[in-house]
């Protein structure tokens, strides 16, 4: 590990059991601190600027405000805050558009999870950038 502080961590999930389970198993990793989980990308930018995560891990479909809205939002709001997205079934376009908006990494919900935490150890500034 490049740093040694913990990397403060925001989920944006709208799937309960998927968030609260992936919060969960983040937890238990000793370089990770869950700050916040939400269930939509709406509180996104107050909870950034309240709770200033390194790194947020955002869900592609959320009701309402998607996660390309509220990515874009949250590194015009917050741009010391990475994105991680992580989504079950964006398509090419889908996850162009969130690198577009602004995410660090497009993840898919099933990678393992040793993959997303690198991505976000790595988007945390913890993490030497994948070659």
């Amino acid at each position: 590990m490049v740093g040694s502080a913990r990397i403060r961590v925001a989920l944006v999930e709208d799937n309960d059991v998927f968030r609260e389970a992936l919060g969960l198993l983040l937890s238990l990793r000793p370089e990770i601190d869950i700050v916040a989980a939400l269930s939509d990308g709406y509180d996104v930018v107050d909870v950034c600027r309240d709770l200033k995560p390194d790194v947020v891990v955002m869900d592609y479909r959320l009701p309402g405000l998607d996660g390309v809205q509220a990515t874009a939002a949250l590194v015009a709001a917050c741009p010391g805050t990475a994105v991680v997205a992580l989504t079950a079934s964006a398509n090419a376009r889908e996850r162009g558009a969130l690198i577009e908006a602004g995410a660090v990494a497009c993840l898919t919900k099933d990678e393992p999870l040793d993959e997303i935490v690198d991505a976000i150890r790595r988007a945390g500034g913890r993490l030497a950038p994948a070659e």
